[in-house]
């Protein structure tokens, strides 16, 4: 699998945020983390427990990513998704891929949102409402619960 690797930051230009994440260099709340990917907590989530699931090497774009990374992240995505639902004690997930319109960052990533029935997260005039954490307490107590969930998976 080539991927694309992150560029040295050059005078101007900023480094990809989920790229720098991946190197320690950002702030994440990490609920999962392999040789392959890393997932964090969204710090602009839908629904709180929001989980961003990203690739650790560097793709901008759906075209751009070979199919055993999408395949990859599927299975892993599938993992967090149970995780998510079991130590958050939510009925469902949202899992979703922007694919450049609306991709906030140009590195390939997969939104796993935990869903319970009245969340108002779809209605018949979608609006994205983001909701925030109160600090990174909550954040943290947050990660731990679905670290939790997937330390227990089977």
């Amino acid at each position: 699998m080539a991927a694309t690797k992150s560029p040295a930051p050059t005078r101007g230009v900023r480094p990809c945020k989920f790229c720098e994440i991946v190197a320690g260099r950002e702030q994440s709340f990490s609920v999962y983390a392999d040789d392959f990917a890393v997932a964090f907590l969204d710090h602009r989530p839908l629904i709180l427990g929001h989980v961003l699931l990203i690739p650790r090497a560097h793709y901008q774009a759906l075209a751009d990513t070979p199919d055993e990374v999408m395949a990859a992240l599927a299975v892993r995505a599938k993992r967090i998704s149970s995780a998510l639902m079991r130590g958050l004690d939510a009925e469902g997930s949202f899992i979703a891929l922007n694919n450049v319109v609306s991709q906030s960052l140009p590195h390939i990533h997969f939104h796993i949102v935990p869903r319970r029935s009245g969340d108002g997260l779809f209605s018949a005039r979608l609006i994205w409402k983001r909701a925030s954490y109160r600090n990174d307490a909550q954040r943290e107590a947050i990660a731990t619960k679905i670290r939790a969930a997937l330390a227990t998976a089977s």
